[in-house]
């Protein structure tokens, strides 16, 4: 049987990239998912190929940051499928400037996205899960539920040019660390995994004409220049940047019952690359 058979999964910027082989992952477990990303197609597309594996996936598309996001996205888990087991706090993008070029509201959107919305979406899992874990405690069962907030190695280390975005995931590792210890109670392991390169469109290289994308009408720089990215390849023991299919399976060890017993942890999963 499927490891996460019957699980409810939530996981964020699940779309494209990273996210989406997050969620392909866990609903090949038997998890059914409740998708999301920014824009509506990417996200139903996502839902369209879970179902046509034989799961179950319903999507709650729009930014994370929104006011009322959270609310509508927890409770679409409880509404859809009776049950809230696992929190992949994932959505994100850079939006990258040295300090003195770097605007409020650049710095603001990464807090907001990397930072804020997470834990607007675990304050609103927090009853549910409370109310779960009483039931399950009265009736003797152990049951053990997961988060999984996703970093970087710029939140561990920092990096050159993304003060705002290095900032809000470092916060999130403290998020992560502060919630093992209130969640403990209720069972509920509470992990981080922080990447390096893994190559996806945000990371892809940039030729003649370098690519955005748009978030909330803003246009956005996507891409690392081709030599960055051979340095960086030849700075990571395994000499190469990773798949999302590889990010997905990082997560996925915290969502496994093979880790019930680790919690407050950080991951890096990032090739061997220590900087």
């Amino acid at each position: 049987m499927a490891k996460l058979q019957g699980k409810v999964a939530l996981v964020t910027g699940s779309g494209r990239g990273i996210g989406r082989a997050i969620a392909l992952k866990l609903a090949r477990e038997g998890a059914r998912v409740v998708v999301n990303d920014l824009d509506a197609e990417p996200g139903n597309a996502v839902v369209a190929e879970i179902k046509a594996l034989g799961g179950a996936a319903a999507a709650v598309n729009g930014s994370v940051a929104e006011a009322g996001f959270a609310d509508r996205f927890v409770g679409a888990a409880l509404d859809k499928f009776g049950g809230l087991d696992i929190i992949v706090n994932n959505a994100g993008y850079t939006w990258d400037s040295t300090i003195q070029k770097m605007t409020d509201e650049q710095f603001q959107a990464m807090l907001d996205v990397h930072l804020v919305a997470p834990f607007r979406i675990l304050r609103a899992a927090a009853e549910p899960i409370r109310v779960f874990a009483r039931k399950e405690a009265e009736e003797g069962r152990e049951v053990f539920r997961k988060v999984v907030n996703i970093s970087s190695i710029a939140g561990l280390y920092g990096n050159a040019g993304q003060a705002s975005y290095s900032s809000a995931k470092a916060s999130l590792i403290g998020l992560t660390r502060t919630m093992c210890k209130e969640w403990g109670r209720y069972k509920v392991n509470v992990n981080c995994v922080a990447f390096g390169l893994i190559n996806t469109r945000l990371t892809q290289p940039i030729e003649a004409q370098q690519k955005t994308i748009d978030v909330a009408g803003r246009d956005i720089k996507v891409g690392v220049q081709p030599h960055m990215l051979e340095a960086m390849s030849r700075m990571i023991p395994l000499g190469r940047g990773g798949t999302p299919e590889e990010a997905a399976d990082a997560v996925y060890l915290f969502c496994s019952p093979e880790s019930n017993y680790i919690s407050g942890q950080v991951v890096v999963a990032g090739g061997g690359l220590i900087v």
